[in-house]
């Protein structure tokens, strides 16, 4: 099973909020999540940037594979 960590949309109309979790890599956008361990909001003024680093160091030693948003993300939280 190919584990990418990525981002998955929640919030209203024209008011995005990101969770960023770990998911198979065959399942849709918004679909089935192995689990969530952070969230993102690049509506606030700065962006609010929330990750559990121990969980996401975890799933990063065991093979998942970050988005390039999500790589972008965890280098800015300094955990990549």
């Amino acid at each position: 099973m190919a584990v990418r960590m990525r981002l998955t949309r929640v919030g209203g109309r024209k008011d995005p909020i990101w969770r960023i979790v770990v998911a198979d890599s065959r399942s849709p956008r918004d679909g089935r999540v192995i689990e969530t361990i952070g969230h993102y909001n690049a509506q606030t003024e700065p962006s609010a940037i929330r990750v559990d680093e121990d969980r996401a160091r975890h799933w990063l030693e065991r093979g998942a594979q970050p988005s390039d948003q999500v790589r972008n993300l965890l280098r800015i939280q300094g955990i990549k």
